[in-house]
């Protein structure tokens, strides 16, 4: 008898660890509040970002009055960010901006906060609002504290965001070219090479704003750039696209396309969307 109450109890045993292990939280214990915080930071670092989350969202609310609040709000948004709950963790960066501006995760919470809203922009063939607001997150952090270790990986993102801004106009730039609209597509690549000259999509922005300029009858201009290009960056991917590119526009007619120019509607341009940043110039830029 004694062997079948232990078989019971091992086999209950078994049965809550096996639930355990198949999705049950089990909290730890929480004997203060800076134990909670403390706890919540390891369940972090461990990646169990649900079971951190779990521990704070409530504690946030109630715990107003404590003095580790603004640091509880911010491990909070690291763990919405751990879950890539963007909208969630973007609201938890807000919080400190606004009502904790002197945290000593201040600085940290705009850097997230750009985290935040890049990770709900879309890839290049779609609106890039979310991207944009990203990159004026960084770029505010940047100019409000130079100094500080967060505006240095913030610099990275901010080069990231432009990039995607760029290839968003250069693909809107391309689809023109494709449908025979050269100045709206000169209007896109040359947003690139007045405000994003310091990404890489420059290059490509030349080639098509070139191959635009040939299309519209400035065939000299457009082969001017395009082997300032093939030389510049010779045995370089740019440098064999535009070496290619220079081949094809040489045996176009110096008129350019008349067909399409005198028979294709010009379509209104469309509103390009401006960088906070001034970019460099580029020697090759008509």
């Amino acid at each position: 008898m004694a062997l079948k109450h232990i078989t019971t109890a091992l086999g209950a045993l078994l049965l809550a660890v096996f639930v355990a292990g198949c999705g049950a939280t089990v909290l730890p214990a929480i004997r203060s509040d800076g134990d909670r915080l403390a706890i919540a930071r390891r369940l972090y670092d461990a990646g169990e970002y649900s079971t951190s989350v779990e521990m704070l969202s409530t504690y946030v609310t109630t715990g107003t009055g404590n003095a580790d609040i603004d640091e509880a709000v911010y491990q909070l948004g690291l763990g919405y960010l751990g879950q890539k709950d963007w909208t969630n963790a973007q609201a938890q960066f807000e919080r400190i901006a606004r009502d904790y501006p002197e945290s000593d995760s201040a600085n940290a919470a705009s850097y997230r906060l750009g985290t935040a809203l890049y990770g709900q922009s879309r890839g290049p063939d779609f609106d890039q609002e979310f991207t944009l607001r990203a990159l004026t997150q960084w770029e505010g952090l940047v100019q409000a504290a130079p100094d500080d270790p967060w505006s240095a990986v913030a610099k990275t993102r901010i080069a990231e965001a432009r990039s995607r801004l760029a290839r968003k106009l250069w693909r809107d730039g391309d689809v023109y070219v494709k449908q025979n609209l050269y100045e709206p597509a000169k209007v896109y690549f040359g947003s690139i090479i007045r405000d994003y000259a310091d990404t890489p999509e420059l290059g490509d922005a030349l080639i098509g704003n070139a191959v635009a300029d040939a299309r519209l009858g400035h065939r000299d201009t457009a082969l001017v750039v395009l082997a300032g290009l093939a030389k510049e960056f010779a045995g370089r991917p740019l440098g064999l696209r535009a070496a290619t590119t220079l081949a094809k526009v040489r045996r176009w007619p110096p008129e350019g396309d008349l067909k399409h120019r005198r028979h294709r509607t010009v379509e209104p341009t469309q509103r390009v969307p401006q960088s906070p940043t001034p970019a460099t110039s580029t020697p090759f830029a008509p």
